[in-house]
């Protein structure tokens, strides 16, 4: 019965893991798409300048309201940003802590059967011997 229960802890440890492993790697996506939009926000900046520098006269004015929208935008982004890498971390340790499990769980069992493989051969060898000095006493009688 305990052999059979941790069979479903393993079983059960390693669905976790993989769960842990699915939201880590949703973490990660979402980082990405921040930076993607950091990257975006940057080139449109960008943009934006050489626009304002080629007609300073007429979208020139409107260039001081899209830097200041586009520094609040940049702020936001960069505390979401810090946010999800905080995130990141936390489900780093949870799947570490979800690992780590497994691998008890994992290890306990391989020593479970390394034990049982043991006391089998210690059984086996004991009836191989026991036929052995069988077989011997049989020829000793034999011989006399």
């Amino acid at each position: 019965m305990a052999a059979k229960g941790l069979k479903t802890l393993i079983r059960l440890a390693k669905w976790e893991v993989d769960e842990k492993r699915r939201i880590l790697v949703a973490l990660q996506g979402r980082e990405d798409e921040i930076l993607a939009a950091i990257r975006h926000a940057e080139e449109s900046l960008v943009h934006e300048q050489q626009v304002a520098a080629e007609d300073a006269a007429g979208v020139g004015f409107a260039y001081a309201a899209f830097a200041n929208a586009w520094l609040a935008r940049r702020e936001q982004l960069m505390q979401m940003l810090e946010q999800v890498r905080q995130e990141i971390v936390r489900a780093r340790d949870i799947l570490a802590e979800a690992f780590n499990q497994l691998k008890t769980y994992e290890i306990t069992q391989k020593e479970r059967e390394r034990r049982a493989q043991a006391e089998l051969d210690k059984k086996e060898q004991a009836f191989l011997d026991e036929v052995g000095l069988n077989i011997h006493r049989r020829r000793d009688t034999g011989e006399e």
